[in-house]
């Protein structure tokens, strides 16, 4: 056993784990698609609120946005401005001090050097850089200054480089130089395609330390460098105008001082040459603090803004296209930690989950669900409907007991007649044949040759043959015909209505799967609904109801299936206000012109001597509609059942049950 170690499974995903359950996702999603949203949209409202106790975008964004306005007010971007002329006007005043009282020439013309000094300070450390201070206060704080620049303009290139400088020995400069040297030479590499991850694992061994952001590789460290670059780009575009070619002048003549000025033009070019978006023009942010930042925290600070006004974007979801892949992953975890990134890559697993395990089919962008995933669906709101059925009203189940093959068993037997189709009963077939085998005293009927004997096998003849009787139900052509105007948007009855249609076929698939089922959807035009466009169906935003055309599809299927019980259910906030003319476009008027209504009376007619009664579910109160509907019922001798929309799916459902129950019985 010494041979053996046991530990954490780390060659992938646990293959003992349990297939992720994104079903539950499905069901959330259906409240809004059930509700009359599209797909993309339920997914969309899915992500933004989160899922199984991981934040969604919404509560993301809601961060970023705070994040935002506490980097805004922590402090003023001309800090380093500030501190520079500060420390400038404490070394000239300690060096007035030292002069004043020597009476001589010379400090007269000191002090009127010191007068003449330009108003821009990044010119005045110019002209004072070979100034021989006579004040030792005066030259420390004047080398605290350069010293401040050089570390604080290399901070805004080099995140970390201010504590990397705090030694004021010269090795730590050449370090720098180094460093900067061994970067070049790696980025030349790479671009003649000789660069290796070697390479970058011994420049990071030697020089880590200047790099907190700890990149992984030559690429992840290139990213760093031009989001840094970008930001100082971003902070100088912020200023005013004097402020940026103050500070600017500062900045130069702070690598100037430093010898680094010609190795970090250098290394500004190659990043160019990689990243073009670094030449591109750069907006400015603003800040609101009082705090005057240096220029290292400045950079930082718009950095991450930048980083926090992309990720804004990205979180809003809100553009053509969009997709949970455009969020910068690493941005996340800068701004808001690991937690953070998890929560991201939760709510990216499940869009992932839905597709590959077949609820979703991204068709260009597009997203639709799969049959999969509306036969879900539908059960789900079968359920809620019979839900909201009272006990006993489910009555109408429309089952025939007479002899027939497509019931279940009810476990009665009896001998096969010529012509029966009820299955075979083998045990008893069996049995049948050894009983009368038995009375022939243990003889077979008929023996290998055809004589009576003892053969070993049973012999069959045509009476030994046993059918099991099944339950026999009756198939029906059901025609459900929805209105789809937009006047069912405007009512607020869309929803109820697409709900009622999966939920017809839900139950026809799961305990009436003879029938034959069709959804006709019609407003100006009508036109076939598959069950897989129900769910992502929305309303027409067109004028007109075209029951007209709505009929004579239905009696086209009710015709392709003349040995089947006719079932026609009707759900409409509206009387007809369209017509198919015999050119096959449809005429809209309002109100309803004479023929809309002919034409429309006459498909009802035809409907009649099909001997399919039309039961109308009217979803609003209208004294015209209401005058249409009650002429279709004494003409067709249907029904009229007015339905409020919230229970429209049980009373479609339970008049179904009902007429079919009715229909099975005669």
């Amino acid at each position: 056993m010494s041979d053996y170690r046991y530990g954490e499974y780390d060659g992938g995903p646990d293959p003992l784990a349990e297939p992720y359950d994104v079903r539950g996702a499905l069901d959330d999603m259906g409240e809004a698609i059930l509700g009359g949203g599209t797909p993309g949209e339920a997914l969309r409202e899915l992500l933004r609120r989160g899922w199984q106790g991981r934040r969604g975008l919404d509560d993301l964004l809601r961060r970023v946005r705070e994040r935002s306005r506490e980097l805004r007010g922590r402090g003023r971007l001309s800090g380093m401005l500030e501190q520079a002329r500060a420390l400038l006007d404490t070394a000239i005043g300690q060096e007035r001090a030292e002069l004043f009282p020597d009476p001589g020439d010379e400090a007269r013309l000191r002090e009127t050097d010191l007068d003449s000094l330009p108003s821009d300070t990044a010119q005045a450390i110019r002209q004072l850089a070979d100034y021989d201070w006579r004040s030792p206060a005066a030259r420390e704080t004047f080398e605290r200054l350069r010293d401040l620049l050089r570390r604080e303009v290399l901070d805004s290139q080099f995140r970390g480089m201010k504590d990397a400088l705090t030694d004021p020995d010269p090795a730590a400069m050449q370090r720098v130089k180094d460093m900067l040297a061994g970067l070049r030479a790696m980025l030349d590499a790479d671009g003649r395609g000789e660069h290796t991850q070697q390479d970058f694992e011994r420049f990071m061994a030697e020089f880590g330390d200047m790099f907190p952001d700890n990149p992984g590789n030559l690429e992840e460290l290139v990213d760093s460098l031009v989001r840094r670059m970008m930001a100082a780009e971003r902070l100088l575009a912020s200023l005013s105008d004097e402020q940026r070619e103050e500070l600017a002048g500062l900045m130069a003549q702070a690598l100037e001082d430093a010898g680094l000025a010609a190795e970090m033009a250098a290394l500004a070019d190659a990043l160019r040459t990689r990243r073009p978006e670094l030449g591109w023009p750069q907006p400015g942010v603003r800040m609101s603090g009082q705090t005057p930042l240096g220029l290292g925290d400045a950079t930082s600070a718009v950095a991450d803004l930048a980083d926090l006004a992309d990720l804004e974007n990205a979180l809003a979801q809100d553009y053509a296209g969009a997709s949970l892949d455009d969020v910068d992953e690493e941005a996340v975890r800068r701004a808001f930690g690991r937690q953070a990134v998890d929560d991201l890559e939760a709510l990216r697993r499940i869009e992932r989950e839905l597709e590959r395990q077949g609820y979703l089919t991204n068709n260009g962008g597009n997203l639709e669900l799969t049959p999969k995933a509306v036969r879900r669906l539908g059960d789900t709101a079968l359920r809620r409907v019979f839900a909201g059925l009272e006990n006993g009203r489910r009555s109408g189940d429309h089952d025939r007991h007479d002899a027939g093959q497509a019931g279940d068993m009810t476990g009665v037997t009896r001998e096969w007649e010529f012509g029966d189709e009820q299955p075979i009963d083998v045990p008893g077939t069996v049995r049948t044949a050894l009983l009368r085998g038995a009375g022939l005293g243990g003889r077979s009927p008929h023996g290998p040759d055809g004589q009576h004997g003892t053969g070993p096998h049973v012999k069959l003849s045509a009476r030994d043959f046993v059918v099991a009787e099944t339950e026999r139900r009756s198939a029906a052509a059901v025609c459900l015909l929805v209105d789809l105007s937009y006047s069912m948007a405007l009512r607020g009855t869309w929803a109820a209505a697409k709900q009622t249609a999966l939920a017809l076929h839900a139950l026809l698939r799961s305990k009436y799967p003879q029938d034959a089922i069709q959804v006709v959807g019609f407003s100006n035009y009508a036109r076939e609904l598959r069950e897989t466009e129900l769910a992502g169906l929305g309303w027409d935003m067109v004028q007109g109801t075209n029951l007209h055309h709505a009929l004579m599809l239905a009696g086209r299927h009710l015709d392709r299936h003349p040995e089947h019980e006719p079932v026609v259910l009707i759900v409409t906030d509206g009387e007809p206000t369209a017509h198919l003319q015999r050119d096959g476009r449809p005429w809209f008027d309002w109100p309803p012109s004479p023929e809309t209504i002919e034409l429309t009376l006459a498909e009802v007619d035809k409907m009649t001597r099909r001997h399919a009664a039309l039961n109308i579910f009217m979803l609003a109160d209208d004294d015209r509609l209401s005058a249409f509907v009650d002429n279709v019922a004494r003409r067709n001798g249907g029904r009229v059942l007015r339905a409020a929309p919230e229970h429209l799916g049980e009373y479609v459902v339970n008049d179904f049950l009902r007429t079919r129950g009715a229909r099975s019985q005669r």
